[in-house]
């Protein structure tokens, strides 16, 4: 399959402690570049993501946000967190031997205090357990989100590929007839010059002439790059690095066809290639 840079998927899960929602999205980049962004109650995850994460994409630059949204229920009563609480008695002791007039913690303040009310459906082997389930269900949808668009990507580049060969086979013909006309062209300048055709320095001019504008060779390397594009494109993977260093073989025979066309045609056929190219190049640059 070929594989978009650019993707998207998200997953949420609902349990009597609250609910956790896990994102995924990517865009294109030269190597792997993940970035995690969740609680902290969640990290010992990370490492778990970043493996899955890793072993299905090879580059691009990764978003991972993880939300948690605690709720309390009467089936999962609030508990005081007591370590917590003795810890915070002991801190307003000694805040007040340094600041006597410092005012005292009331109950309210307590209560708000972050993780002193805990749940028992809150618990981290809950978090984890629901979290992997998340992280396989996302992974599936961000897979086939990249897929989705990786096979767009790869019917871009199939139909930019047979338009250039159809541009490619029309210019071996336009060659021959170049030369005849600029053989005839050559005959009457002689004949006007000095009064005679010489047909050694014709075809001495013409030999010359037909080494310069000669572009077999540019055609078929253009034929023979095109379909390695067709074949990495078939083969699939992690094929964008590939593609990208063939979209630079291909313009530079592009280039050399150009520079050697002695016909309006050819050089607009030229022209036409060089910015089917240049749309293949851009796109390439979203393909894994």
């Amino acid at each position: 399959m070929t594989y978009s840079m650019t993707g998207f998927a998200v997953a949420t899960a609902e349990f009597d402690g609250g609910s956790l929602t896990l994102e995924l999205r990517s865009v294109n980049h030269r190597y792997l570049d993940l970035q995690l962004r969740m609680a902290d109650e969640l990290r010992s995850l990370e490492p778990a993501l970043r493996e899955a994460i890793s072993a299905q994409m090879t580059r691009g630059k990764v978003e991972c946000r993880i939300g948690h949204a605690a709720r309390q229920s009467a089936q999962s009563p609030a508990r005081l967190n007591t370590a917590l609480l003795q810890q915070l008695a002991l801190w307003s002791e000694q805040v007040r031997e340094v600041l006597p007039n410092a005012s005292e913690l009331s109950v309210a303040d307590v209560l708000r205090w972050n993780g002193v009310l805990e749940s028992a459906a809150l618990s981290a082997d809950t978090l984890q357990a629901t979290l992997q389930q998340l992280m396989q269900q996302a992974l599936q949808e961000f897979a086939a989100s990249r897929q989705r668009e990786g096979e767009k990507l790869k019917q871009f580049m199939l139909e930019r590929v047979a338009q250039i060969e159809t541009l490619r086979t029309g210019v071996a013909p336009r060659i021959p007839a170049a030369i005849a006309a600029y053989e005839t062209k050559l005959r009457a300048r002689l004949l006007e010059a000095l009064g005679s055709g010489d047909d050694e320095r014709v075809r001495q001019e013409i030999t010359l002439y037909a080494s310069k504008v000669d572009v077999d060779e540019e055609l078929s390397r253009l034929h023979t790059h095109l379909d390695e594009v067709k074949r990495v494109l078939a083969k699939g993977g992690a094929i964008g690095k590939r593609l990208d260093f063939l979209m630079q073989e291909l313009h530079r025979e592009a280039n050399t066809l150009g520079s050697k066309s002695v016909d309006s045609e050819v050089s607009r056929c030229a022209m036409e290639i060089k910015l089917l190219i240049e749309q293949m190049r851009e796109q390439v640059q979203n393909i894994e």
